[in-house]
């Protein structure tokens, strides 16, 4: 009788690859779809766009939708037109101790830091200043100087103090606007939201201010940076992931007067647009803090403002000047085009 044949070993080998592939076939986390989430929403006076990566899409869905209602309530907190929020409360109050959120309290504080170390060309208190100009209304208009000085009086950093979730203002006359700082806050929250919600490749897009979780499935973000004279433009393109990059510039809220450019960005010093520049992009680890920094650089020049923007190790820039010369810090040099 003839004995049973046995497995050659070239064919066990093989036999052996087969099992162990399908095995990690089986067992290996699923990929994410190549094709992403894309909605959008209109909040905080611009289009909200968040494109995220996932699965399964429900759970997508959620966290996207999530996100969204999370920029509202910030915008709820912050906005100084929405009755009973923290900053209109705080507007209404003389000098008595005001209790705000967390958020609110964590947003300026940071402001208040980054005033500090700027020199105060960060301003948290200049809600008098941009309602006498009314940049952002149907009626924009050139104020006379002596109504600039009385609607500068109140300003600066020293006129806050946060006192765990307190506000305290040390003068009535202040006005709380954190309107260079709180969309980035708002981008912030969003990315946090879905983060924690295990969305691990999204960009959260507020009218061109950004924030990246993660990277584009294995390749960069590729960001594109608007010309400040020419919107049909790219003034460079960056590759970005996991970080925040926002523009603050002159062509954003703006009008015309016998040939002058009137724009949003106010020099605290002045009480006038700042024209040193004509917009700053910054790159950083959080949105609060790009936000915050962009609108600093851009009050303090293209020199000063570059050299405050290198005193941050994790953060990057470029300026254009006033006369359309761009200068960037050393990890953005030969990025632009």
């Amino acid at each position: 009788m003839s004995k049973p044949s046995r497995l050659s070993r070239p064919f066990f080998i093989l036999l052996l690859l087969l099992l162990l592939y399908g095995l990690w076939i089986f067992s290996r986390p699923a990929e994410e779809p190549s094709q992403p989430l894309v909605r959008s929403r209109l909040l905080m006076g611009t289009v909200v766009e968040i494109t995220a990566f996932g699965s399964p899409p429900d759970a997508l869905e959620r966290a996207v939708t999530a996100a969204f209602a999370e920029m509202a309530r910030i915008e709820e907190l912050m906005s100084p037109h929405r009755t009973g929020s923290d900053v209109a409360r705080l507007a209404e109050a003389e000098t008595e101790p005001v209790a705000v959120a967390s958020e609110t309290a964590e947003v300026i504080t940071l402001g208040l830091t980054v005033a500090a170390r700027s020199g105060g060309a960060f301003d948290l208190c200049l809600g008098r200043l941009k309602d006498l100009w009314g940049i952002e209304t149907d009626h924009p208009r050139v104020p006379t100087p002596e109504e600039i000085q009385a609607a500068l009086e109140g300003t600066g950093q020293k006129k806050l103090q946060v006192i765990d979730n307190t506000i305290v203002k040390h003068d009535p006359r202040s006005a709380v606007d954190l309107g260079g700082i709180a969309k980035g806050f708002a981008l912030e929250r969003a990315a946090r939201v879905m983060e924690e919600a295990g969305i691990r490749h999204a960009a959260v897009n507020a009218g061109g201010d950004i924030r990246l979780i993660g990277d584009k499935l294995g390749g960069p973000w590729r960001i594109g940076v608007q010309h400040p004279r020419d919107s049909g433009k790219i003034l460079a393109r960056l590759a970005l992931q996991d970080v925040a990059v926002v523009t603050s510039g002159d062509y954003e809220r703006f009008f015309m007067r016998d040939g002058h450019r009137y724009h949003h960005l106010f020099d605290p010093a002045t009480g006038y647009p700042a024209d040193r520049c004509q917009s700053v992009t910054v790159v950083a680890p959080r949105a609060d803090l790009a936000d915050a920094l962009a609108t600093a650089a851009f009050v303090l020049g293209p020199k000063k403002g570059l050299d405050f923007l290198k005193s941050y190790p994790e953060v990057e820039g470029m300026i254009v000047d006033a006369a359309g010369q761009l200068t960037a810090t050393p990890g953005l040099k030969g990025r632009t085009q």
